[in-house]
């Protein structure tokens, strides 16, 4: 695969670029938003959502007093699990690793990764964002350009949380091909702050609470969009590609996520070590218990697809954020955890409804279009 003499980078995104580096096509002049509505009639009828991208949703001023409140709330809690996180790559790895972020929501994750192994191990690792679509695959295009230029022996993807496991399932799958294909040997396992899943092999924790930069989308991800997959304007050679939302560079919040948790680290460091005691006494391995739950709401609620279900506070949110709700599923409705999400359905009239029998603190459930249930 010759990608090097194909492949420019193009600086994209809000962080430093010290932080991480965006392995994507700018489609930033090229490609236009739909509207939810539409993007999910599409999708609905067989169009794979990487070919379209959504209409950014914009917070209210009341959700993002709700995000900066969470976020202070919460900040001790991230940094804890990013160290935990962190330090478990750093026993497995040592200093050779290649931080490879699954944009967008492994991006912002991933920094405070980098940033932490800087704090604590003087560490200046190599960190890029890569684009992996579910049906699609990860961008191969991207992981060979990485291989050229550090191998693959370093390489540790890092993603935001887990929700069913399809992500991990679709990684394993690319990393198979990828071995097949090329002969890259890349390990393939994920690293996630939360794992509400149990489908993760590197986690802080794997209690399903916020992590704040679910709350929103491109304005805590450097302004990058989601990543897309369409011919159109993407060629064999290309990277998988995104948009840079120049415009709103006045609502970004993004260095100021990374600013608030990174000033944390010198205050965690015990508390790090007490988790990562807690979670090797209490480790399960991977039962994709989340999955087996996920199965039984696919039955109770008679949903066809199982990818219109999105368990998790973080799917939960994206469900809220861009795509069409049928009604939300809470184990506590007077969960603390749950405030950004009653906010989002209630400004979005999606009904609540509380259903004990899961594993996760909440469930999105995806409406069929034409659906009057």
């Amino acid at each position: 695969m010759q990608v090097e003499s194909f492949n420019k980078l193009t600086p994209m995104g809000s962080y430093p670029k010290d932080d991480v580096t965006f392995l994507l096509k700018d489609l930033s002049n090229v490609m236009e938003e739909q509207e939810t509505e539409d993007r999910e009639k599409a999708i609905q009828s067989g169009i794979h959502y990487s070919e379209m991208l959504p209409v950014e949703y914009q917070p209210t001023s009341q959700y993002m007093e709700l995000f900066w409140k969470s976020l202070n709330e919460y900040s001790r809690k991230l940094a804890v699990s990013v160290g935990a996180v962190a330090e478990e790559i750093y026993e497995k790895k040592g200093e050779r690793i290649v931080l490879v972020s699954l944009a967008r929501a492994g991006t912002p994750i991933g920094i405070l990764i980098k940033r932490y192994l800087a704090y604590v191990y003087g560490l200046d690792l190599p960190h890029y964002s890569v684009s992996i679509i579910r049906g699609k695959g990860i961008d191969e295009n991207a992981i060979a350009y990485i291989a050229r230029h550090h191998g693959t022996e370093g390489i540790q993807f890092v993603d935001g949380w887990t929700g069913k496991g399809a992500i991990t399932t679709e990684l394993k799958g690319a990393c198979r091909k990828l071995q097949n294909d090329f002969g890259f040997s890349i390990d393939d396992s994920l690293a996630v702050l939360a794992d509400p899943g149990y489908c993760a092999e590197i986690f802080g924790t794997r209690e399903d609470f916020l992590i704040p930069s679910a709350c929103l989308n491109s304005t805590v991800s450097g302004l990058v969009s989601r990543t897309v997959h369409n011919v159109a304007f993407i060629k064999d050679h290309d990277f998988h590609g995104a948009k840079y939302y120049h415009h709103l560079e006045k609502e970004d919040v993004s260095n100021e996520f990374i600013r608030v948790i990174t000033e944390e680290f010198q205050y965690v460091k015990n508390e790090v070590k007490s988790q990562l005691e807690e979670l090797r006494k209490s480790d399960s391995g991977l039962s994709w218990s989340g999955l087996e739950a996920i199965k039984e709401i696919q039955e109770r609620f008679q949903i066809k697809d199982i990818n219109h279900i999105k368990p998790g506070v973080g799917e939960t949110t994206r469900v809220l954020l861009r795509r069409v709700p049928w009604k939300i599923l809470v184990k506590d409705r007077n969960d603390e955890r749950l405030k950004h999400i009653l906010l989002l359905a209630e400004d979005r009239d999606v009904p609540v409804e509380e259903y004990k029998s899961m594993t996760y603190a909440c469930c999105g459930l995806i409406k069929m279009v034409g659906d009057q249930k």
